[in-house]
């Protein structure tokens, strides 16, 4: 009912609406016409039969007759007045049973769902709409883009420029609106000078229209592109983009942190302030077989493990979990004290893999970002690949089929320590990764997911660790959006930060039961500008602290949900 005066007012001021008005009218004086003359021959041919009727009754009988209800009341008796009737009764059904319907729908009913529709799906944004995110494009990395600015009661809108899409992402709950994404009347329209930033994941030839368009008549609006060529990245910024995202750079670049090679140092995947976050495989090392109280890594080094992973499985620790030797630990503190933990327990795992390459699964964009970062700390790799096309002499390249066994055996796969698969099919990734499980039971397993849905399925397919190309791509756009360093830690996990509750002013972080209520672990806490990393248990919570937590995306919803930042 709420759009009811909006529907009201498009179906009446519709132009289609008032041209079809003639034609309704002199529908209607036809009908009434013909049910006039039907009424005149009914007396006429009554009184030759010896029947006296009324005028109302004439009438009567001829709606009753031409709307087939027939009622049986009043009747000829005469041939004459049977084909009479006939005549009457097949024109109501032609001009009542089928013509007023299709007008009614036609005319009426198609117009008034039309703009109901339409008063869903509108053109512009009411004049107070502020610090919203404009986004030009639904898919999969928006999407989950979306998911958390909802979770973080971030206004947003998608333009779409075809009406039936619109309302398709309506009825999915997503705040659309209507409009030509490279038309500056557009973008007057959703309130760009207002907005807090445009996010364009389209082409790069679309996304360079869209900045320079935008750019026309907003020079301050922070604008953010994607960019599938890295030929396409100087364009872009030309053009006024903010920040030019190469996300398969970057998921290649994420991919191969997470790999089990080289010299297996820590490797830094976020930072806030002096605080950073690492990860570290323990593969190898004393430390295999111990529990988190046992490994003593805090009192030695001052680092805290806020997580261990586990074939794909992040597991907040308690001080019996034992480390295993597939564990990839996840540890909270300075970069001196991730140093110090390097410098006692790096070399133990450089024997295990010198010399070894490291298995890539696909020569694409991804597939050459992982090599190049390969390369850079001079991992050994190999790339499978099954178009001949791409770098045909080079020896880093094995072209042919990764399903077949005698492919694999050219790559070295039997000692392989790692192999990554990059394919953009997330079908194709989990044949392989269900099919490489299979062959290698104790190899380490990274695969990338183009779709969110495919995450888990790749997990139970064997893979050990998966990126999702949405999801990176969301966590990095939210950050710029929120000017933070911190990125996707893994596929699920981040770190956030957020003001302390109300409710949990003047409460001692062990009173607090964040990690009992939400899952979270508060890695930091920020306190008049200065930053106490792994603060104890009784460390009191102020009014206007900060908090640094960590957490999947599930445990970062149940945060905001419990204590309603």
């Amino acid at each position: 009912m709420k759009f009811l005066p909006s529907v009201i007012s498009t179906v009446i001021s519709s132009k289609i609406t008032k041209a079809n008005i003639g034609l309704i009218v002199r529908y209607l004086i036809f009908i009434i016409t013909l049910m006039t003359l039907y009424s005149i021959l009914f007396h006429y041919i009554m009184a030759a039969e010896g029947q006296e009727h009324s005028w109302v009754t004439g009438l009567y009988w001829t709606i009753v007759t031409m709307s087939t209800l027939g009622f049986g009341d009043i009747t000829f008796t005469s041939d004459l007045g049977r084909v009479f009737s006939i005549i009457v009764l097949l024109s109501g059904v032609v001009l009542l049973m089928i013509l007023l319907p299709f007008i009614f729908i036609k005319f009426f009913f198609a117009p008034w769902m039309d703009a109901q529709a339409r008063s869903r799906t509108p053109r512009e944004l009411p004049s107070d709409t502020r610090n919203h995110v404009i986004i030009t494009h639904y898919d999969p990395l928006t999407e989950s883009l979306i998911e958390k600015l909802v979770d973080h009661k971030k206004d947003y809108v998608v333009i779409v420029d075809e009406y039936q899409k619109a309302l398709e992402l309506y009825d999915r709950n997503i705040r659309v609106a209507v409009g030509k994404i490279d038309d500056p009347e557009t973008y007057a329209k959703m309130r760009a000078q207002n907005a807090a930033m445009v996010v364009a994941t389209n082409s790069d030839q679309m996304n360079t229209n869209i900045t320079l368009t935008l750019r026309e008549d907003f020079e301050h609006l922070p604008i953010m592109t994607t960019a599938d060529s890295p030929h396409s990245v100087d364009i872009l910024q030309l053009a006024g983009s903010s920040l030019v995202m190469q996300l398969h750079e970057i998921l290649g670049k994420s991919l191969a942190a997470w790999t089990i090679a080289g010299d297996c140092k820590a490797n830094i995947i976020g930072a806030y302030g002096e605080l950073v976050i690492g990860q570290v495989p323990v593969r190898s090392t004393p430390l295999v077989g111990k529990t988190i109280a046992e490994s003593r890594i805090r009192e030695k080094f001052g680092l805290t493990v806020v997580g261990i992973w586990e074939r794909g499985t992040f597991i907040i620790p308690k001080p019996e979990t034992v480390i295993d030797n597939t564990s990839v630990l996840v540890l909270a503190g300075t970069q001196a004290a991730l140093t110090a933990y390097d410098d006692v327990y790096s070399f133990y795992q450089i024997c295990k893999v010198a010399g070894d390459p490291v298995i890539i699964v696909g020569g694409g964009r991804v597939g050459n970002a992982v090599a190049g970062k390969f390369k850079e700390a001079d991992i050994p790799y190999m790339i499978i690949e099954k178009n001949r096309r791409r770098n045909q002499e080079d020896s880093h390249f094995i072209f042919g089929d990764a399903a077949d066994i005698q492919t694999l055996e050219k790559a070295w796969f039997e000692k392989a320590p790692a192999a990554l698969i990059t394919s953009h099919d997330d079908a194709t990734n989990i044949y392989l990764t269900k099919y490489l499980r299979s062959l290698r039971p104790d190899m380490q397993i990274l695969s990338r997911a183009s779709e969110d849905r495919n995450i888990t399925t790749l997990h139970r397919a064997g893979a050990d660790f998966v990126m999702s190309h949405a999801s990176l791509g969301a966590n990095a756009i939210f950050n710029f959006l929120m000017n933070e360093e911190t990125i996707l830690l893994a596929e699920g996990l981040n770190i956030f930060h957020l003001p302390a509750p109300g409710s949990l002013e003047d409460k001692k972080l062990a009173q607090s039961g964040i990690r009992e209520k939400t899952g979270c672990r508060v890695v930091a806490i920020v306190h008049e500008g200065a930053t106490f990393i792994n603060p104890e248990p009784s460390m009191f919570i102020r009014k206007d602290d900060e908090l640094i937590l960590i957490g999947t995306h599930d445990t970062e919803s149940a945060f905001l949900k419990e204590f309603s930042v």
